[in-house]
């Protein structure tokens, strides 16, 4: 136990190190070093143990290890109170200082193992005929964009859609920290290449925001092209290089329900330095997406949490007005996704030459 503690402390992340090793936990809060909130998988939350012996001390731990940890070191002082960054195990942390009273860690813990569609599928994240469509989509090459609230889910279908591309061809991420963890895999993804955004140094100077990644990534001779999660101007880059022959793209977007997502759309690019009118950004979304997959979650009687596909959406076209789209999945309850109509002709044929006949599911 002291050879580990040591090593933990020296290498790692001390007295986090067991929190971020044990897999029944997917959250953990810290308000000061003594005040430690864990929620595990099964969405129970519970008070931990103290994770250093003062607020010194884990102000110095995290400094050790954004320092070492990426692919660039990361300040964390009173004239850089905020922090995101990922840790070597794949889980996101995000600390604040000086604004608060005391510091204030969140880590969102990430496990990076092989995950495809059917393993969600037999935990019950959709029906098998939606499992279908999405492969079929996936190998179809269409382009996804993957929608819902936090801790939904999203990121890990992503995941299990990217493990759905063929081996043989290329794909670059983007992310603004690495947390897909494609390249962890390389029976799966040989030929890949991951992006990281980089914040500025100290000076204010040296940064390169997602947005500029999203453009790189389009010059690395991509096959496919995967955004981690878009949350300001880089959607607009991303989903002009969709209209230019990046097919088969992936992001993920967060948005309360699959509908909303124009809406988040149109606010992020018109917030962009392009800054792209409504009518612009709605114009170019429905002429980049091609299906949106929104993901819902819900606490089951037992006090577990329920992650499911509730809705599919085809993105038809632009009509001058508004994005003219059709439900092709959708739920009743607003969880469990069922067909609700079909899909349009072309993209029928598409997913028909991929292994998803929607005739067929209809008989």
């Amino acid at each position: 136990d002291l050879a580990e503690a040591v090593q933990a402390a020296l290498f790692g992340m001390g007295r986090l190190e067991p929190l971020l090793e044990d897999e029944s936990i997917a959250n953990i809060d810290i308000n000061g070093c003594d005040e430690v909130w864990i929620d595990r998988t099964d969405g129970r939350r519970e008070r931990g143990e103290a994770i250093a012996d003062s607020d010194a001390q884990l102000i110095d731990l995290v400094r050790a290890v954004a320092t070492y940890t990426g692919l660039s070191s990361r300040a964390w002082d009173v004239s850089n109170p905020w922090l995101t960054m990922r840790l070597p195990d794949g889980s996101r942390l995000a600390a604040l200082m000086a604004v608060v009273d005391r510091p204030h860690l969140s880590i969102r813990c990430y496990r990076l193992q092989k995950v495809v569609l059917e393993d969600l599928f037999v935990l019950g994240g959709f029906s098998a005929q939606v499992g279908a469509f999405l492969r079929a989509a996936v190998r179809g090459r269409q382009n996804l964009m993957i929608s819902g609230e936090t801790f939904a889910g999203k990121t890990t279908l992503l995941r299990a859609l990217g493990n759905e591309i063929a081996p043989e061809e290329r794909l670059i991420t983007a992310e603004h920290f690495r947390e897909l963890g494609f390249t962890t895999f390389r029976d799966l993804h040989p030929n890949c290449v991951e992006l990281e955004e980089r914040p500025p140094n100290a000076e204010g100077v040296g940064a390169i925001t997602l947005d500029e990644l999203v453009e790189m990534c389009r010059r690395l001779d991509p096959d496919r092209l995967i955004v981690g999660e878009v949350i300001g101007g880089e959607i607009v880059a991303m989903l002009d290089a969709m209209t230019q022959g990046e097919d088969g793209s992936l992001s993920t977007i967060h948005a309360r329900n699959s509908k909303m997502v124009f809406q988040r759309i149109a606010a992020y690019a018109i917030k962009s330095h392009h800054r792209l009118p409504v009518e612009a950004s709605y114009m170019l979304t429905a002429g980049a997406l091609d299906f949106i997959v929104h993901m819902s979650k819900r606490s089951t009687p037992d006090g577990t949490v329920q992650r499911q596909v509730s809705s599919v959406r085809e993105v038809i076209a632009y009509d001058g007005t508004q994005i003219i789209s059709s439900e092709v999945f959708g739920s009743a309850d607003g969880v469990t996704a069922h067909a609700a109509a079909p899909v349009t002709d072309a993209r029928a044929l598409v997913l028909a030459d991929n292994g998803y006949d929607q005739s067929e599911w209809a008989s």
